[in-house]
């Protein structure tokens, strides 16, 4: 899988030492089975577009803007410009505020990973600086960055030669346990635990990114390649993939050889100078 590129630049942050740094999502679903809507009857792709409510005509891009809604059809409209003259200082700084030991945030609040790295070479020694100083203090890093423009609470995790960053849930997101813990029987049969305990230790085995394969994924890509076997291309199709083909196979020839006159030529060049 190639890398992904960055989602966001800027600056790492910690006391006097500062370095810049690039974010990139340490997670991706471009593997998962997709599906276009189509028109059933011609087999078309089906798009989607903005239309005026009141209009119906379509709203061309250029024409859109933000609105905040603050009657029944009455809006604030809020242009680019507008939003960008209330960024804040964490749209371009990770700047750690405070630290607190590794494994006391519940994972309950940990929402998307990301991994930090530094941007260049310079950096590198101010980077590895504030990793191994948080490693060696066994802590994880506060802060706060924007991303889509929203100020969102961060958490650094030194790991390994990188640091990964979580987004966080904002406190008011997360619903409180006792809610739904409550009324629990507290009280377990000794006879139970022990017998359930000797099952664990059967079954306990080392983590592995297998154990959190997908099944349906796995059987949608055998069904569209079924699908792919037993529908057969028409003559006009095949007469047109045969033609692509001749098309891409003279291409492929006439590019090599540009590239062997390219090179022919490069060495008389060297050899005459």
């Amino acid at each position: 899988m190639a890398p992904r590129r960055p989602y966001w630049r800027g600056y790492l942050k910690l006391s006097l030492v500062t370095c810049p740094v690039v974010m990139t999502p340490a997670t991706s679903d471009s593997e998962k089975v997709r599906f276009h809507t189509l028109n059933k009857d011609t087999g078309n792709r089906v798009v989607s577009q903005y239309v005026d409510s009141l209009t119906g005509k379509p709203v061309d891009d250029e024409h859109e803007a933000k609105g905040y809604e603050r009657g029944e059809n009455d809006y604030v409209l809020l242009t680019d410009e507008d939003l960008d003259s209330v960024e804040l200082e964490t749209v371009r700084t990770i700047d750690i505020e405070k630290f607190v030991p590794r494994g006391s945030i519940e994972w309950v609040y940990l929402e998307t990973p990301y991994y930090l790295t530094a941007n260049d070479k310079i950096g590198d020694e101010a980077f590895a600086v504030i990793r191994q100083a948080m490693a060696s203090e066994d802590v994880v890093g506060i802060s706060r960055v924007v991303l889509s423009r929203r100020e969102r609470a961060v958490v650094l995790e030194a790991r390994g030669e990188g640091i990964v960053v979580w987004t966080l849930r904002f406190g008011d997101e997360v619903r409180p346990e006792s809610e739904y813990f409550t009324g629990i029987d507290k009280k377990s049969d000794p006879k139970g635990v022990s017998a359930l305990e000797a099952v664990i230790k059967k079954r306990l085995k080392d983590w592995s990114p297998e154990m959190a394969s997908d099944p349906i994924q796995e059987s949608l890509l055998k069904l569209i390649a079924d699908k792919k076997k037993s529908k057969k291309p028409s003559k006009a199709m095949t007469a047109k993939s045969t033609k692509n083909d001749d098309e891409e196979k003279s291409n492929i020839v006439n590019i090599m050889d540009a590239l062997k006159k390219s090179v022919a030529k490069e060495l008389k060049s060297r050899k005459s100078g």
